[in-house]
């Protein structure tokens, strides 16, 4: 029995892959997470998302690092950079993109109210050496800081997390994976090269929606799924209405059903 469903979900893997057919989906993901308006608690609820996306690339087998995080004052992350290495996984995780919605009874109100927090992901394509995205040196302005991670004896002492600015573009790129400097602006700058070129993807995907009558559209930003904790439990996607009353199990990781589901009507 256990070999027939072994078998079964590589065959359905097999059938899923061959929908991520764009070029740009066999490569690497960056995932940009953000926690919004609410301070503790929706930095908690960042830090929670990152959590989740990590097991998933466990899950999968995938290699995955922390390159860029910055602390939440009492807990938490304001944002966090991290990169999952494995075949076709910007292709799972571009639907990811947007506006993450979690309701449940805070850890952090003595009253034990019940709170309502977002946070933002954003996920991206990690550029290989067959892209070329050109950029002017002198649209860049290089910053250099330092690391805000716990402890060590160079962590907070050496300047060696670098921050980027483009200016054509207004992106803000940080990195402080390594304690290189050189390192962390190379890095720092691959990212910015793999932002670019989904901005560039994005508007020709943006050009063919327009194009395709009674297409839906997936508008950037926007609110895709929800994470009920209390009063009842259930993760539901908004896009597809595919949901699950096990959130513990989302938590840790199990979010395939959601991004099929997804790839399915969307790809």
């Amino acid at each position: 029995m256990k070999q027939y469903e072994t078998c079964l979900n590589l065959i359905e893997d097999l059938e899923f892959r061959k929908m991520l057919n764009k070029e740009e989906d066999h490569l690497h993901a960056i995932l940009s997470i953000n926690s919004g308006a609410g301070g503790t608690e929706s930095q908690d609820w960042a830090e929670m998302l990152m959590r989740m996306y990590l097991r998933w690339a466990e899950r999968h087998n995938f290699e995955s690092k922390v390159l860029d995080i910055q602390e939440g004052e009492n807990a938490g992350i304001k944002s966090a950079s991290i990169e999952i290495q494995g075949d076709h996984a910007y292709g799972y995780l571009k639907g990811e993109n947007g506006v993450h919605r979690l309701v449940r009874l805070s850890p952090f109100d003595a009253n034990h109210k019940r709170h309502t927090s977002f946070a933002s992901v954003y996920a991206y394509p990690v550029i290989d050496d067959n892209i070329n995205i050109e950029i002017n040196p002198a649209d860049l302005s290089w910053d250099t800081f330092r690391s805000s991670g716990p402890g060590g004896q160079n962590v907070n002492k050496v300047e060696s997390a670098v921050r980027v600015r483009h200016a054509p573009s207004g992106l803000v790129v940080e990195c402080q994976e390594t304690r290189s400097q050189i390192q962390n602006r190379e890095k720092a700058l691959t990212m910015l090269k793999s932002q670019l070129y989904e901005i560039e993807l994005r508007k020709q995907r943006e050009k063919i929606n327009e194009m395709e009558e009674g297409k839906k559209k997936i508008e950037w930003g926007s609110q895709i799924r929800n994470y009920v904790f209390h009063p009842y439990k259930m993760v539901k996607d908004i896009r597809t209405n595919v949901e699950t009353s096990n959130v513990q199990q989302v938590m840790d990781g199990d979010i395939d059903p959601f991004i099929k589901a997804f790839l399915i009507e969307f790809a």
